[in-house]
């Protein structure tokens, strides 16, 4: 038997994202490689994905606004199930894996973030903070995009060869204002990438 976390996947591409995002009455960004890709201007290598970074407290908008899609909740320490569209998810659960149904490949996955107001904090550290409203940009058909020093920041936990190509395409385009919170620095300074 083919366990969840083993079914393949077929990525919506951005734009399917932001249509199936699109009644979305809260913030979200397309994160991960995508992120990346479009920050830089242009496709550098394949995606096996595609990541949602949203805030924790519109997870019951978001299960609502997706409610005839088949989601699952990754139960740490990475154990999936379903997630009914009424069930209000504890703190604990960082992950969603989305598909249409049961029988079709994983489409997406919904990450969640803290906030207190109108400030982001990372879930991996509470004085990684910026104001929501800061946390990513919009290209020119309106998709939302996190910003390339936060996806760069969340990255530099274990990077892989993938995450390392993004670090290189990236940074040399951050200008001083992104990197002056210091996020891109905090992951170089921490020798995650050489």
């Amino acid at each position: 038997m083919t366990r969840e976390q083993d079914r393949p996947w077929q990525p919506l591409s951005p734009q399917e994202m932001a249509d199936a995002l699109g009644d979305a009455g809260f913030p979200w960004w397309i994160a991960g490689g995508y992120a990346i890709e479009a920050f830089v201007g242009r496709t550098f290598r394949p995606h096996g994905d595609i990541d949602v970074l949203m805030l924790r407290r519109d997870r019951m908008a978001v299960r609502m606004l997706l409610k005839d899609w088949d989601c699952w909740a990754a139960d740490p320490p990475g154990t999936l199930r379903p997630w009914p569209a009424d069930e209000m998810l504890s703190a604990s659960v960082d992950h969603i894996w989305c598909r249409r149904n049961f029988s079709d490949p994983w489409r997406f996955q919904l990450m969640f973030d803290e906030a207190d107001g109108g400030t982001w904090h990372s879930r991996r550290s509470a004085s990684v903070r910026r104001p929501i409203a800061d946390m990513g940009w919009r290209d020119a058909a309106g998709i939302p995009f996190l910003a390339p020093e936060i996806q760069l920041f969340y990255k530099a936990k274990s990077p892989r060869p993938k995450d390392e190509q993004d670090f290189s395409a990236a940074l040399p385009l951050l200008g001083e204002r992104r990197t002056a919170d210091g996020m891109a620095r905090r992951c170089h300074s921490r020798r995650l990438w050489r």
